[in-house]
């Protein structure tokens, strides 16, 4: 089959590019079709791929600050007609699902989310930082938005979705029907380290901006009195400084070499925010080691209370405290963790992917008229 790959943007890396990153590598003749890209941000081997940009690539500023630009973005991608193509792989938090195509073309979305600041501003701009100019002018595009959005999502004849969370908001905002396949994580860099090597300290490893949370993590551990390494960098790190307790450990910046010892040695692994999935209680349970998160988003698949681990049920410091104090560590079994963790492993997205494009492809075909 001719294959595309369709992105919102190549401009920052998280867990969108690196769902990316596998999909090149299982479709590495696929051209990829994303509104800008900025190769100085991006790793270098993106440099071997087939880029192909909107016109929106040559705005000022935009490589930098693509978010002032977002009304533009559904204009955008109303005019990229991929009708060359049989099918079309879409991998959409934002407006990428809303290009066009032909009757002949497949289209599956591989949704990591409704598209946030369309259907959740207010989680957006906290999420985001955005200031209150950046509302205001926001909050009145937002009904042309939806219609937009919601029409081009009707247009996708397949939606996946990356965990239990997203299938309903997907149901609930494009009034869609999704199956699940779970983003994927490299499992294999991480493994257990004999009982005797575990320590005493919990462990965040993050990106530290407002809507992650890592200050309840924070608070939690200063008021009960234990050891908490934060690793990662980012812009609340000196508002996390202030509240915390000389039981606080900031690492820094975490080498990926550095992060596998890091996370099999550490008592347990602390998720506080509300995420779309989260890899990194992921790695953690391949560490062979418990995770105590924020229970509901992407949680809810991956953190098994009494199983692979903790859930404390509001985003306030009391309710974690509450379950950073009844946690047992001795109760859970990292071979059983790590068993449990490799459900996500790369290889098999890989397969299911693969599995899944194959069949819609062969039902598609048999559809077509003339067939």
């Amino acid at each position: 089959m001719k294959l595309a790959l369709v992105h919102d943007w190549l401009n920052q890396i998280g867990g969108a590019e690196d769902v990316l990153d596998t999909l090149v590598q299982a479709h590495p003749s696929a051209p990829i079709f994303t509104s800008i890209y900025a190769p100085e941000l991006m790793p270098a081997h993106y440099r071997n791929w087939d880029v192909r940009t909107l016109w929106m690539d040559r705005l000022p500023g935009i490589h930098q600050h693509h978010q002032p630009y977002l009304p533009f973005y559904p204009l955008a991608w109303s005019g990229l007609d991929l009708s060359e193509f049989e099918v079309v792989l879409s991998n959409k938090s934002g407006f990428c699902h809303g290009f066009r195509h032909g009757e002949q073309t497949l289209h599956i979305c591989y949704c990591l989310a409704p598209t946030r600041y369309v259907w959740q501003l207010d989680g957006y701009i906290a999420r985001e930082g955005l200031g209150k100019v950046a509302e205001l002018g926001l909050r009145p595009l937002i009904a042309g938005l939806r219609r937009w959005d919601y029409a081009a999502a009707q247009r996708v004849h397949h939606f996946i979705a990356i965990s239990t969370d997203i299938q309903q908001r997907i149901k609930t905002y494009y009034q869609r029907d999704a199956v699940i396949i779970y983003p994927p994580v490299d499992t294999a860099r991480f493994q257990p380290v004999p009982v005797g090597e575990v320590d005493d300290y919990f462990l965040v490893v993050s990106r530290l901006i407002p809507y992650k949370r890592i200050d309840l993590a924070v608070q939690a551990a200063t008021r009960l009195g234990v050891k908490l390494k934060v690793g990662g960098r980012g812009r609340d790190l000196e508002r996390l400084r202030e509240m915390a307790g000389p039981t606080v450990e900031f690492l820094g910046y975490v080498p990926d070499e550095a992060l596998p010892r890091l996370m099999a040695r550490c008592k347990a692994f602390l998720f506080p925010g509300l995420e779309d999935f989260g890899i990194t209680p992921v790695q953690a349970q391949a560490a062979g080691r418990p995770v105590i998160a924020y229970g509901a988003g992407g949680a809810l698949d991956t953190v098994l209370p009494g199983k692979t681990g903790e859930h404390f049920d509001a985003l306030t410091a009391e309710s974690l405290i509450e379950a950073m104090a009844r946690f047992e560590p001795g109760q859970y079994d990292p071979g059983r963790l790590r068993d449990h963790a490799l459900q996500f492993d790369t290889r098999q997205f890989n397969e299911r992917m693969q599995a899944y494009i194959e069949q819609a492809w062969a039902d598609f075909q048999r559809k077509l008229p003339g067939r």
